[in-house]
């Protein structure tokens, strides 16, 4: 790895039919300008049509044509180049795009069931039966009944399938044209003859399949009465809805509602999303197939680094990760999408970066929490929600929810799997698949972590086994009914100890295979219980509500900042540090806005009741209920104003609003929406941005919180860009990111107003560098201060490449009366150095008598922003550094 281009800082792209390739080629220019060093692109490989993400890929070796063409793609490559900017790019290895008729492995597994040759590339389990497809809107007899499962003739490629909607194509397999073709006329008979006799075809019956469909498209272009007749017989087949059901009932496949999923889905599945399909990726064709392209890229320079997605979806991740090393033409930048529980470090063994910096966002939202408002505001909470506090019950019940509804077919198909095992010896023989059922069921929502490692290669770890051991003592605590030995059995089962022993009676591949199956199954329990349920439950501070947050935990100490920072500097000096991503609950600088509340809760429950009073006079006292409410005051306190006139604020709160009572799944959610209650909720949200009363109590205190949370913006700023590991910027985040959860995160970008910003900033800084800050800070709305700062520490990361990427890390110490709330450090490497002092809360900037520890020689020291020069002789003034910002960056001034 020592060979790899490693990125200095990056910049965040969302690729889709209204940001193409040209798009990123003419920003080129400005992103070089504003100091960064690769592009960090989203999926820019082929994916379904209309996709505004490009996760749901369905060629991982052709380029979207969405995004422009190959030409376009080069030229942007090239303008990147050209402006000194390498890419990186988000790779999808564990899922595909399925349903529509847009992935030719999906569409030929339908055709062909388990004799496709794609068959065994995505993960599907056959013992269950036909391929289940579950994107029917209404019962599968009801939508056959109303004509919207069609058989249809495509003339061209001489094949019939049945399109469901006019978006879903499932193929009919070519063993049954002849039921299609029916005897009305000679050559089609024989030609439907020719089909019912592909098996005697055997190991060719796919290719002569192609054949007779090459011969049949023939046929009908040539003779327009034979085109006739087969329209006629599939119109007749259409007329007639019990033959069309009985050639339905003989595919590969099962057309079903979309809540059949829950119960009978038998393919592994993205979370619960229908269409995202798992892959196999340890299958050593499929992983050479699916890398291709990438490879190419890396290896022509095109591309620098990838970031994998769901890294925790994979069989096997760390299997994975070395093949890609082993497999990849040239070293390269490499890292993972890893959410890591509080007590649990990145893995020391897999060959990668560092993650993309889920726990780095938390991490500096942590620092910037008052921990003495966390009493208060638990109270506010609860008082004025009467919902549910114990965050601990509140993740168990909502996991227990998500895998007794959403994803209890993936618990089935483990249950099976697992009492096919018990049946191998006479101790364990009598374990039901209910039983086992029960069993993982409580044992996979006792997990503290996303999932464990256990490989086929290796014993689990110490980690592991731990982690095991004590998702085990809360099942046995939960399922007290369960007899003990039922606990003992899946704790051998997924340690991999049953197979310890030899002659142990159990079958050493099923048992590994199985408890590398439930590790798959853990992950997304955790990700759909926690971030996608219970953080839509629990709003006590919604600013910690946040992907690989824990709201639980009010804040973090000084102690725990620096090691952590200490940790990573030692061990992931090139991990990506993120602040916003595509897929944070909130941008970055919403979230410092909440942040504020806790140096404020007493004033903060006195608005809530006070705004309460105001709408509920006029409103009513119904629905929503106070936890939504709750919520909505926090949101618009955050996202106030970010342009566009009340009318676009509102759209965009009624979305996130929306989301957030769905993904709740308490009045409301995504199978069965509760058109009632949230009809109320927007009524409540539209009401209050029209009442001129509510507006006349809310303005004030909102202004007051937006100008706090201008100092924790620029504070998680200025850390991002100074401690160890690489800065990431999401697109358009360099000034004001006032976002909500997606897809408002996802919203164009100005860029004609943020290049024309930079040009004023470089010339307004290199006039006179202290009055240009003390103007954009007196009109810090524009969004021209952040830039200000985020081009100024860019600029100097340029300049020291080795300091930021391998210099060391100190904490140093405050003193005085506000001690507690300065966070200072240090960065070295040779004669390079730098200090950072920052203030961590948003309330009161009494700093007289408050001194940091500064270690060395008396010598001039300069601000990197403001260009104050000050000279500590052993402690440095916190109200001298911090007269004008709420951050000062110190480099010896020579």
């Amino acid at each position: 790895m020592t060979d790899a281009v490693m990125p200095r800082a990056t910049y965040r792209l969302q690729f889709h039919a209204g940001f193409r390739f040209a798009d990123a080629a003419r920003l080129a220019p400005y992103l070089a300008r504003l100091g960064i060093s690769h592009v960090y692109a989203s999926p820019w490989l082929k994916a379904r049509p209309g996709s505004t993400h490009g996760y749901d890929i369905v060629d991982h070796t052709a380029l979207n044509p969405e995004l422009g063409t190959e030409a376009d793609f080069r030229d942007m490559a090239a303008a990147f180049k050209a402006n000194g900017l390498g890419q990186i790019l988000d790779f999808v290895p564990n899922h595909m795009g399925v349903g529509g008729a847009d992935n030719p492995w999906w569409l030929d597994v339908l055709e062909w069931g388990e004799a496709s040759d794609f068959a065994g590339w995505l993960d599907i389990d056959w013992q269950r039966g036909r391929l289940l497809v579950p994107f029917l809107g209404d019962q599968y007899g009801a939508v056959l009944e109303a004509g919207q499962l069609e058989l249809r003739f495509d003339a061209e490629a001489g094949r019939f399938a049945i399109w469901a909607y006019d978006t879903h194509k499932l193929p009919i397999c070519p063993l049954h044209y002849g039921r299609v073709l029916g005897e009305a006329d000679t050559a089609l008979e024989r030609l439907g003859d020719a089909f019912a006799g592909l098996p005697d075809w055997r190991p060719r019956v796919v290719a002569r399949a192609r054949d007779l469909q090459a011969d049949l498209a023939a046929l009908v272009a040539r003779d327009a009465a034979l085109r006739a007749a087969v329209d006629r017989a599939v119109a007749a087949l259409n007329a007639d809805k019990v033959a069309l059901d009985a050639l339905i009932r003989d595919q590969h496949w099962r057309a079903a509602h979309f809540r059949v999923a829950a119960d009978d889905i038998n393919y592994r599945r993205f979370f619960n999303i229908n269409e995202l399909a798992g892959l196999r990726m340890e299958l050593p064709e499929l992983f050479d197939h699916a890398h291709s392209l990438v490879f190419a890229l890396l290896a022509d320079g095109t591309l620098d680094g990838l970031r994998i997605d769901h890294v925790d979806g994979l069989l096997d991740p760390k299997g994975y990760l070395v093949k890609l090393r082993e497999a990849a033409p040239r070293p390269f930048y490499l890292v993972v999408e890893k959410i890591l529980a509080r007590h649990e470090p990145l893995r020391g063994d897999w060959p990668v970066q560092g993650t993309t910096g889920y726990e780095f966002a938390n991490l500096v939202m942590g620092l910037l929490v008052d921990p003495e408002g966390e009493a208060a505001l638990t109270r506010l909470c609860a008082d004025f929600t009467d919902a549910e506090q114990d965050f601990d019950a509140i993740v168990l019940d909502c996991k227990l929810r998500i895998m007794r509804n959403e994803m209890a077919g993936e618990l089935a198909m483990l249950a099976r799997e697992a009492a096919g095992i018990a049946q191998q010896t006479p101790r364990t023989a009598d374990f039901t698949r209910n039983i086992l059922s029960r069993g993982l069921c409580a044992i996979v929502a006792g997990f503290a972590v996303y999932r464990t490692y256990v490989d086929a290669a290796a014993r689990p770890t110490d980690a592991d086994r731990r982690e095991i051991d004590a998702a085990i003592a809360a099942a046995r605590r939960q399922e007290p009914d369960l007899d003990p030995s039922v606990f003992d059995f899946l704790h051998g089962l997924l340690t991999t100890d049953l197979v310890a022993r030899p002659r142990s009676g159990f079958a050493r591949h099923t048992v590994q295979r199985v408890a590398m199956k439930v590790q798959q199954y853990s992950g997304p329990i955790m990700a759909k219980g926690l971030e996608d349920t219970a953080f839509y439950r629990y709003n006590r501070l919604v600013a910690l509500n946040e992907v690989g947050g824990h709201p639980d935990h009010f804040g973090v100490t000084l102690a725990e900042f620096h090691a952590a920072n200490a940790e990573r500097a030692a061990h992931w000096p090139q991990a990506m540090l993120s602040t916003s991503t595509h897929d944070t609950k909130r941008g970055e600088d919403t979230r410092a806005r909440l942040v504020a509340l806790a140096g404020m809760p007493g004033e903060w429950a006195t608005r809530v009741q006070e705004w309460s009073r105001i709408l509920r006079s006029a409103h009513g006292m119904g629905a929503p209920d106070h936890n939504d409410e709750y919520l909505f005051y926090q949101l618009l306190l955050g996202a106030w104003p970010a342009g566009g006139g009340t009318e676009a604020m509102a759209e965009r709160l009624e979305g996130a609003m929306v989301k957030s009572m769905r993904e709740a799944k308490r009045h409301s959610n995504w199978a069965s929406p509760d058109a009632v209650y949230e009809q109320a909720m927007l009524d409540f949200v539209r009401h209050a941005l029209g009442s001129e009363h509510f507006l006349a109590a809310f303005l004030p205190f909102q202004e007051r919180v937006a100008r706090l949370g201008l100092r924790g913006s620029l504070v998680q700023t200025a850390l991002k860009l100074t401690l160890p590991g690489v800065p990431d910027i999401y697109q358009g985040a360099e000034m004001w990111d006032l976002s909500l959860v997606d897809p408002d995160n996802r919203r164009p970008v100005d860029y004609a107003v943020r290049e024309a910003a930079l040009a004023e900033v470089e010339a307004a800084l290199r006039q006179d560098r202290s009055a240009a800050i003390q103007a954009m800070a007196a009109n810090w709305r524009d969004g021209r201060l952040k830039l200000a700062l985020t081009a100024t520490l860019l600029a100097h990361r340029a300049a020291q490449p080795a300091l930021f990427a391998s210099g060391t890390y100190q904490g140093l110490e405050a003193n005085g009366p506000a001690g507690p709330r300065i966070c200072g450090f240090a960065r070295r490497y040779g004669d390079a150095e730098l200090r950072v002092v920052a203030a961590r809360f948003a309330g009161d900037q009494a700093w007289e008598g408050t001194m940091l520890d500064w270690p060395g020689p008396v010598t001039d020291w300069q601000d990197l922003l403001t260009g104050q020069v000050v000279q500590p002789s052993g402690a440095l003034d916190i109200a001298q550094a911090l007269r004008d910002l709420p951050v000062a960056v110190f480099i010896r001034r020579h």
